[in-house]
């Protein structure tokens, strides 16, 4: 684990000096609540026009948690799976209510983290990732969020196994990295995962952590080597 954590480290420092530190715009943590479960399974377009429209159609959040679900549905249509999640909004918003008295999270920056955790994770629909997002960006509380990105770049780095899901590596990687950095190290690895280390071709040759990437390191060991003729330069053309 010590190597581990150092490992994390170097490609901490390396992706601060590449992309320098992160700035991310901060919600309140309802409206954060809101936005990242309108993020599911969509990009960050269409999460953004989704949560505009709804803010527009309904200025405040008691509102939403109180409309026809029908319109709330039609608000957050550009978001995709609005008839999952205008109901989880809802239904969120009601608990929150039932439990606090009011639309109010600001509370749980006074409860130990994992209880926090916990508490948001008792809602539909807001799992481990949605919970640290709203703990980390808008309470400034320790926690690491793990979303595709980070899942497949970690994964290919050998900071996480092969078979530890999403979900497992909340936990790992929190242990790997200090919780001052978590902040920058999240946005980074997915600046990193959405330019560089993509689902589909990872652009390897442009990697400044491929010296610590286990992927990598397989890539290259499968690679043939090259034939003595181009090793000694006489493969082309030029010096016929």
């Amino acid at each position: 684990m010590d190597r581990l954590r150092q490992r994390a480290q170097a490609i901490h420092q390396i992706l601060l000096d590449t992309y320098g530190p992160p700035e991310r715009k901060h919600l309140d943590p309802v409206s954060e609540l809101v936005c990242t479960i309108l993020s599911q399974n969509t990009n960050d377009l269409n999460r953004d026009v989704a949560y505009q429209a709804l803010r527009a159609r309904f200025p405040t959040w008691e509102q939403v948690r109180d409309a026809p679900v029908e319109e709330v549905i039609e608000a957050i249509r550009p978001a995709g799976l609005a008839n999952q999640k205008g109901p989880r909004i809802q239904a969120a918003l009601r608990k929150i209510t039932e439990e606090r008295g009011r639309l109010d999270l600001d509370f749980l920056a006074d409860m130990p983290v994992e209880e926090a955790k916990a508490w948001l994770t008792r809602m539909n629909g807001v799992g481990p990732k949605t919970a640290a997002i709203i703990l980390l960006f808008s309470l400034n509380r320790p926690a690491f969020p793990v979303d595709t990105h980070i899942h497949r770049v970690t994964r290919r780095l050998g900071l996480i196994g092969p078979k530890v899901t999403a979900e497992q590596a909340h936990g790992i990687l929190e242990g790997l990295i200090a919780p001052e950095h978590y902040y920058a190290f999240h946005l980074n690895l997915i600046q990193h995962g959405r330019l560089i280390c993509k689902a589909g071709k990872p652009r390897c040759e442009l990697c400044a952590i491929r010296e610590y990437c286990d992927y990598y390191q397989r890539l290259t060991r499968s690679q043939p080597p090259p034939s003595p003729l181009m090793e000694e330069g006489q493969g082309d053309s030029a010096s016929l």
